[in-house]
């Protein structure tokens, strides 16, 4: 994985997931400026007193939350000797 580039699917996947495919350092550096010249111009523009916009950030990927699994019962051993004996 040392030699592999940022935007490929295996970093992507180590990343966090599918979503992150195609996002290099290159791709997050930008969207970060494109947030912060947002700010910039809302910080300093001639807005009326409470009359700024609401300017939206650039679109990131999003972790998606894993599914929980439903804890089994645990079984006993004479269970699992039965699960294995049949045939």
């Amino acid at each position: 994985m040392q030699r592999l580039p940022d935007t490929c699917l295996t970093v992507a996947l180590a990343s966090g997931g599918r979503e992150n495919f195609g996002w290099g350092q290159d791709r997050h550096l930008s969207a970060d400026l494109f947030d912060a010249i947002n700010q910039n111009t809302r910080a300093t523009g001639q807005w009326g007193k409470g009359k700024a916009p609401k300017i939206p950030q650039y679109p990131r990927p999003q972790a998606t939350k894993a599914e929980k699994k439903k804890a089994k019962k645990p079984r006993s051993v004479a269970e699992i000797y039965k699960h294995f004996q049949r045939r």
